[in-house]
């Protein structure tokens, strides 16, 4: 059960098979529910509804009921309703893990066959498939109403449905907001938001907003959140696709050969033959030689989540049954990172768990592609008090032109190097007599950052904010963007040389959720101005052979 209609939502709790819920609302595929006082919202595939006698049995059937399959079902045109440059898929089966038989653009009027579940099953142009429904309106004509001929009942709903409004945290640069479990200044603090941040906010009272910022929801103090611009845009989207000769499957077992690494909490498991109680204390137990590897579930069917060392002391929880028919003891295993499951593997690689997130799907912006902003906004919206960074958007603009790189995706570094234009590279230091200006930390190695880093810049000849900031994406476009791995996606996965060679090359990190965690910044820049463009490549997999 989550927070809102969507897989991103929250989960506020879990239903087992059977449990009874009373249903608000539907629309698109989900429900929203109540039960044991408990309110969110669920698929709609997965409820079945209650027969009673007074709903009736399959042997009472209503007359009526029994008249309708006689008649001829009715069919409707609705058109395609995606923004302009990017489009709808059309696929063989109401599911996103159906093969795409086309694509459909803005506008195209299709003709609807049934729809159920949040999936529409659409027919043009002698192509027949299935395509999300909240992406289809109704056309308007003169026998169907206009606009001021309304049904009564939809007014009535808009008026009950609670709105949700974006705005952005307004907070001095380098400080950030609390965003705490209750709306008090005791509750515990559950993130600290950068200012920029966008956050939606569900409701205000008491000088407290309940917001929801990347899956995570809680309290904020309102004096501190500002209106987000809804002023005029100028919004371009360009989206294409690149399809892999990989199955999903295919791509997921050549990750795992490299050993993907994750900060998931996952329950760890050791064989009863692999540790000995050297103490009365039933709960230590040590592990007996090297080469012992714990794992996510009672059985050597189980993923490996690490691999452990002779004389390790592990913390006992239980002792259950494997599949295996060996006994299997639970532990506490407070690794930070440890490798991941098949199955979280094969979720951060798939484009379809993430292509419908406004922040998420960023992880497939080209990054070889300029933004296309306006300076002056830029100057104004997001680097204003940013230290020795404000006023500089022309540089940031002039170092994407000239080495075909996106300009927020420079700021966006450039601010997290020099914390927020604050740092003492970024602000100067003298080499040689020369004051001389990084941006990036680039040449800054732990332990001497400022002296490496300022002999770096000494040598590149930066010795002007505006040198740094050209010369450093220089070095930046360098890198994985020039060869060809222009998106984030790339960066971690890199799935041309995996469909090339077979094998995991050239990745920039082993996190599997990687790229997910660095689109949130990008994100908050963009949603701070009105002017831009965004280019999107997105990777499909085959699919997998039945």
């Amino acid at each position: 059960m989550r927070s809102k209609a969507s897989t991103s939502g929250t989960i506020k709790g879990k239903l087992t098979a059977g449990t009874v819920v009373t249903v608000l609302s539907e629309k698109n595929g989900w429900s929203q529910i109540k039960t044991n006082n408990l309110e969110g919202y669920v698929s709609s595939e997965y409820l079945t509804r209650i027969t009673t006698p007074e709903n009736g049995t399959d042997d009472q059937t209503d007359p009526e009921e029994d008249k309708q399959p006689e008649e001829t079902p009715t069919t409707v045109e609705k058109k395609v309703n995606v923004q302009a440059g990017s489009s709808l898929n059309v696929r063989s089966t109401a599911s996103t893990s159906g093969v795409i038989k086309g694509k459909l653009t803005a506008g195209t009027v299709v003709t609807v066959l049934s729809e159920k579940n949040g999936w529409s099953q659409i027919k043009t142009n002698n192509l027949e498939g299935y395509v999300s429904s909240e992406y289809l309106t109704s056309i308007t004509t003169p026998e169907n109403g206009t606009d001021d001929q309304t049904d009564q009942e939809e007014d009535k709903q808009s008026e009950e449905a609670p709105t949700a409004v974006e705005k952005i945290v307004n907070v001095q640069a380098g400080s950030s907001l609390n965003m705490r479990a209750t709306p008090s200044t005791s509750g515990t603090i559950l993130s600290k938001l950068a200012a920029g941040t966008v956050v939606t906010v569900q409701s205000e009272e008491n000088g407290w907003s309940k917001i929801i910022v990347n899956n995570l929801e809680g309290y904020v103090s309102t004096e501190y959140l500002t209106a987000k611009d809804n002023g005029s845009t100028n919004v371009t989207i360009n989206k294409s696709y690149v399809n892999y000769n990989l199955t999903l499957e295919d791509m997921t077992n050549i990750q795992l050969k490299v050993n993907p690494q994750t900060d998931t909490k996952y329950d760890t498991y050791i064989r009863e033959d692999a540790i000995v109680f050297k103490t009365s204390d039933s709960t230590k137990g040590t592990v007996l030689g090297s080469g012992w590897r714990l794992r996510g579930g009672a059985g050597t069917d189980y993923s490996v989540v690490s691999t452990l060392t002779s004389g390790q002391v592990l913390t006992v929880v239980s002792k259950v049954k494997g599949t295996d028919g060996y006994y299997w003891y639970k532990v506490d295993y407070s690794q930070a990172w440890v490798s991941a499951s098949k199955e979280d593997t094969a979720y951060y690689l798939n484009p379809d768990n993430f292509i419908n997130s406004d922040i998420q799907s960023l992880q497939f912006l080209k990054l070889s592609a300029k933004a296309n902003v306006d300076d002056k906004e830029v100057d104004s919206k997001i680097l204003a008090g940013k230290g020795i960074l404000a006023g500089k958007a022309s540089a940031f603009v002039t170092a994407a032109n000239a080495y075909g790189i996106n300009e927020l995706y420079l700021i966006s570094h450039a601010l997290l190097e020099t914390g927020n234009g604050t740092s003492t590279l970024a602000n100067g230091v003298e080499v040689n007599g020369k004051m001389v200006y990084n941006m990036y930390g680039i040449g800054a190695y732990d332990g001497s950052a400022i002296s490496s880093g300022a002999e770096y810049a000494y040598n590149a000849g930066w010795f002007t904010p505006e040198a740094a900031i050209i010369g450093g994406a220089k070095f930046i476009a360098q890198g994985y963007i020039n060869a060809g791995q222009d998106t984030l996606y790339k960066m971690r996965w890199n799935p041309d040389a995996a469909e090339k060679t077979g094998t995991a090359t050239h990745q920039y990190a082993s996190d599997i959720g990687w790229a997910t965690k660095q689109v949130n910044q990008i994100y908050n820049l963009y949603s701070l101005i009105s002017t831009y463009t965004l280019n999107y490549e997105i990777p499909t997999y085959q699919v997998n052979a039945k």
